[in-house]
């Protein structure tokens, strides 16, 4: 009997611990989004070791974002085909709503030295670097994992579009180490 009444106090210890515990739970709830963007922003600012791309008004930042890279991350673009994605300081110089990766605005890479030097080395620098979403081929809301585009940087197409609608020609980027 007293074996009996041990067993039934600690399971009347364990299912109270079990009522504690799930009062004390609270299932985590989605953040609700933030609100959209309106104007324009003045700089973008992408952290390529962090891998975060940061979109800033009047000085503040309004929007971060996780980015990816090209599938060479490390050290800056030197040449066509190293898979790196370059540092310095550009320009949104083009966009394009018909992009094989959803939308996507081109940074006014190679500049003048990037040409300089590729032209010393004798080799090509390569081009057509830029912020874009997704690939056409998949489906959307799903996002490719890792580093993985050809120099560009990429984030998810609900991303793109925000980005899209903000970034016009003339935009700053400065892509950071």
């Amino acid at each position: 009997m007293i074996r009996f009444l041990r067993l039934f106090l600690y399971l009347c210890i364990l299912v109270g611990l079990g009522f504690i515990a799930a009062s004390l739970y609270s299932p985590m709830r989605p953040l609700p989004p933030p609100p959209p963007l309106t104007g324009q922003v003045d700089l973008v600012v992408i952290e390529r070791a962090a891998r975060r791309m940061q979109l800033f008004q009047d000085g503040e930042p309004v929007r971060t974002y996780q980015i990816a890279l090209g599938f060479t991350p490390e050290g800056d673009k030197t040449r066509q085909g190293d898979g790196k994605t370059p540092e310095g300081e550009f320009t949104i110089d083009r966009r394009n709503s018909e992009s094989a990766f959803h939308l996507s605005v081109g940074l006014d890479y190679p500049r003048t030295e990037d040409i300089r030097q590729a032209a010393a080395g004798g080799y090509s620098p390569g081009g057509d670097i830029f912020i874009h979403g997704q690939p056409n081929a998949l489906p959307e809301g799903l996002k490719i994992e890792g580093d993985w585009t050809a120099g560009c940087i990429a984030v998810t197409n609900a991303e793109m579009r925000e980005i899209w609608a903000v970034t016009p020609i003339g935009t700053k980027v400065e892509i950071q180490p």
